[in-house]
């Protein structure tokens, strides 16, 4: 078994989809002062510093287990984008991501023993529809609070799949963690059959 250092609703969604046995423990990680560390990086590297800060956190309370870290983050238009703190905020994303390409950036780490034995990332496009007022107001009268929680104002498992006309990138990395990388990281571990 192993240990998800998330209370991410998706991420344990995927891993239960996947048969993979785990236990999810949350992490404690500041976030922000962590991206501020790492204000000048590519969006890439912030998102597998985040993902190895919480496996490590994690790590250090379960001695002998694997802990899998994870965090996604987007880049539109040479922003970087968090989770909205507000409606209002998330209403803004939204305009600003309207006919633009949104890449979502999901990276993963698995850590044992204050170690981090193993780290990946993967990036999805996502060719954003050109949006409207009222349907920025519609969709967030649909979907907030439920989208507050997730970088890019969507789920694409829900109503946020009408935002966009294109996507190239998998599924799993679009919903937060790129699972397949994964789950052939835990195979070559031997924490799952192969």
């Amino acid at each position: 078994m192993i240990v998800l250092a998330s209370q991410s609703a998706s991420r344990r969604a995927m891993l239960e989809a996947a048969a993979i046995p785990f236990r999810a423990q949350p992490a404690h990680v500041d976030e922000r002062a962590l991206e501020a560390e790492l204000s000048g990086a590519a969006p890439a590297e912030i998102a597998l510093a985040l993902a190895k800060a919480k496996a490590l956190a994690v790590s250090a309370g379960a001695p002998g287990q694997l802990v899998l870290g994870s965090d996604s983050l987007v880049e539109c238009g040479g922003r970087r984008f968090d989770k909205p703190e507000s409606r209002e905020s998330a209403a803004e994303h939204l305009r600003f991501f309207s006919g633009k390409t949104m890449n979502l950036h999901s990276a993963a780490a698995l850590a044992r023993d204050g170690e981090v034995i193993w780290a990946e990332d993967a990036v999805a496009s996502l060719h954003v529809v050109e949006m409207s007022e009222p349907f920025i107001a519609e969709y967030l009268d649909a979907e907030w609070p439920e989208v507050a929680g997730c970088v890019g104002v969507f789920r694409i498992e829900a109503r946020g799949v009408q935002l966009f006309e294109a996507v190239e990138g998998d599924y799993f990395t679009i919903l937060g963690m790129p699972l397949l990388k994964v789950q052939a990281a835990l195979r070559r571990l031997g924490e799952i059959a192969k």
